[in-house]
């Protein structure tokens, strides 16, 4: 009998698209809303902070737009393509373990105005970030 634990299947939504740095992105029409993936999340473990503090600026892809910290460890969080830094979700300054429980939905962490669409396409789809992480 194998007393190993049996692995999580890790949910990777098809409507988004993620990066390298485990971070996904939803557009919505001129919009697209940031998170960190499932992966992401039960690697860090229990989040505990949330910081943004680019709210307002515009951001390369790449850049830091903020940092998830866990009870063992602060990690930066990437934004997936080149915008504005609109709206940072409020609820995770007072529920930072909404990351945990639903990180494709409400556990979003900023929204943006993507500066440039054609960037999208070097992003990984569902198919190929599942691959990633094996």
């Amino acid at each position: 009998m194998s007393l190993e634990k049996p692995q999580k299947e890790m949910n990777t939504p098809n409507n988004l698209k993620y990066t390298k740095d485990h971070e996904w992105i939803r557009v919505e029409g001129d919009f697209a809303y940031v998170g960190i993936t499932d992966f992401a999340q039960s690697e860090l473990g229990d989040i505990v902070f949330v910081d943004v503090t680019t709210e307002g600026e515009t951001l390369s892809a790449g850049d830091v737009f903020g940092t998830v910290e866990a009870v063992k460890t602060v990690s930066d969080t990437f934004i997936p393509v080149s915008g504005e830094v609109l709206e940072f979700n409020q609820t995770l300054n007072d529920v930072p373990e909404t990351v945990n429980k639903d990180p494709y939905g409400d556990g979003w962490m900023i929204k943006i105005k993507v500066s440039d669409p054609s960037e999208l396409d070097s992003l990984m789809s569902a198919e190929e970030y599942a691959q990633m992480i094996g």
